[in-house]
């Protein structure tokens, strides 16, 4: 790929400009007014593989929509390749809008693209997204934080940089807040076992895989039986575990404990 060059600027085309779009957690009706706008005054979309495809018919006919595929496990380009894209047809075709699920700077990267086109003085807008943190709960009836139940929440990957848990979720393990763990299905096993060690087997769970999508799947349960029927049962797609009293409050958690009971029996 030809990049320009900080110093081969003054070309630039006149509408030049970033603006990062939150799609949100996967029903495209959830995404903002002012997303749309957005998605309608697009020169470019580079879109990630979590993103509706029903989002990319608001674009105009003259729009490039361009995949760049960032998922957990699953990167079609590297981030350093995301950030000199954006730049570059920017500067050669104008508006430039960055579509990603849930919210740009919730464990998005959209702080690293808005920092790099910055610093060749492109104009940068963000449109915050409703994040699969707290909607995908509340779309099931379960509160993060509720009265009686917990007073706060945590949001963690599982993931860091060097592929190992996040030390964060030893600490979490150890609260007594509402915790949602993102990209962590792959490692479902292992964060109820932190949980079971920490005295923890039967704290309330959850597990929303596709949430919001018309192929969502719900699993409710303990930490010290959840893990197996997810793991055998999970399709391919993003996932989102929540651990915390506050899970007592799905429709579903009485009668999925009472079967998972005469299960063992």
């Amino acid at each position: 790929m030809s990049f320009p060059s900080r110093n081969s600027l003054n070309t630039r085309h006149p509408r030049a400009a970033l603006t990062l779009v939150g799609a949100g957690p996967g029903d495209p009706d959830l995404i903002t007014r002012r997303g749309l706008r957005a998605l309608r005054s697009a020169d470019v979309v580079l879109y990630d593989a979590l993103v509706s495809r029903e989002l990319l018919e608001e674009t105009s006919d003259h729009c490039q929509c361009i995949f760049v595929g960032k998922r957990a496990g699953c990167h079609y380009k590297k981030q350093e390749q995301i950030n000199e894209l954006i730049v570059k047809l920017a500067l050669e075709h104008g508006h430039v809008v960055r579509l990603k699920g849930g919210d740009p700077f919730v464990f998005g990267r959209g702080k690293e693209e808005q920092d790099y086109a910055a610093s060749f003085d492109l104009p940068v807008a963000v449109v915050p997204g409703i994040s699969s943190c707290i909607s995908l709960a509340g779309l099931q009836g379960v509160a993060v934080t509720s009265r009686g139940y917990a007073d706060s929440f945590w949001v963690v990957t599982a993931h860091t940089r060097e592929g190992g848990l996040s030390q964060d979720l030893f600490l979490a393990a150890r609260s007594n807040a509402t915790v949602v763990i993102l990209m962590g299905l792959g490692r479902l096993d292992q964060i109820c076992a932190l949980y079971d060690a920490e005295g923890k087997g039967n704290l309330p769970a959850m597990v929303i895989q596709n949430g919001s999508r018309p192929n969502e799947r719900v699993w409710v349960g303990r930490v010290n039986d959840i893990a197996e029927r997810v793991m055998t049962e999970k399709d391919r797609g993003p996932g989102i575990i929540i651990l915390g009293e506050t899970v007592r409050q799905h429709r579903d958690f009485i009668h999925a404990v009472s079967a998972a009971v005469k299960s063992a029996a």
